[in-house]
């Protein structure tokens, strides 16, 4: 019993700072501080997203975009993962390709699109690749720095004891790692929410942020806070599963 009472209590302490915005939200158009035209209160905002999801366009949209992001995200880890892995271990190519990668992570997706678009024109591949620059680059980058961060004594230990380089990499090197490389890969989730919206306004015809734009374009201004908060909801959804996924792989950091 008092455990569901601290979980319960620990629960309403971390959701305070949220219920306390939903209160000032609705409250200022209501009172006047905002004309509602412009700030439709969080009861409108979620009367909208009913009738969304009783015409089944909000899971349309929503499964949209969500299809749109793990596709990304997933090609993002696949090759961020491997090819970080590989440039960390490896310092001399490290030392080769850094400045180039560094340089590439300032170069914005949003900057890019324009490129993406008259390379892939605007099907999904050109929403994909997108989707997939934005992503890879935290995941890459902190791969490699997890790896080049490994304590060199775990490796010398290992190393004294006879450990073939292939055992080192993959039971010492990968595992000592892999924290940083959730972090990347938690960091990419998150840009590749940003990232979809973008790639959704323009040349798509579906995807919560598609719904944000033509909502904004006819001015239904419910319908686009809706799709906003769908998109917020998204983005938490998807960092609490990558969440778990992090705590299950890494669950030798709580022993």
């Amino acid at each position: 019993m008092k455990e569901k009472l601290y979980r319960a209590g620990d629960i309403f302490s971390r959701s305070v700072g949220l219920i306390l915005f939903f209160i000032l939200w609705e409250a200022a158009p209501r009172l006047g501080w905002v004309r509602s035209t412009y700030l439709a209160p969080p009861s409108r905002v979620f009367g909208a997203l009913w009738l969304l999801a009783l015409r089944g366009e909000l899971a349309r949209h929503a499964l949209i975009s969500l299809r749109r992001v793990m596709l990304g995200l997933l090609v993002s880890v696949a090759v961020g993962v491997v090819l970080g892995l590989f440039i960390g271990y490896f310092r001399r190519i490290d030392r080769i390709l850094d400045l180039l990668f560094q340089a590439f992570r300032q170069m914005s997706a949003f900057a890019l699109f324009p490129v993406f678009i008259l390379l892939f024109g605007l099907g999904e591949l050109s929403k994909t690749i997108i989707i997939f620059w934005a992503s890879l680059w935290p995941v890459l980058l902190n791969t490699s720095s997890g790896v080049k961060n490994v304590d060199p004594v775990l490796i010398r230990s290992a190393k004294s004891m006879g450990a073939s380089k292939a055992f080192i990499f993959i039971n010492i090197i990968i595992p000592a790692a892999a924290p940083e490389i959730f972090t990347g890969i938690r960091l990419g989730g998150s840009y590749c929410v940003m990232a979809v919206v973008a790639a959704e306004m323009i040349g798509a015809s579906s995807g919560l942020g598609y719904l944000v734009l033509y909502s904004e374009e006819t001015f239904n201004v419910p319908e686009m806070y809706g799709g906003i908060v769908g998109l917020a909801i998204l983005g938490i959804g998807l960092n609490w599963i990558l969440h778990r996924a992090e705590k299950y792989f890494t669950s030798w950091k709580e022993v």
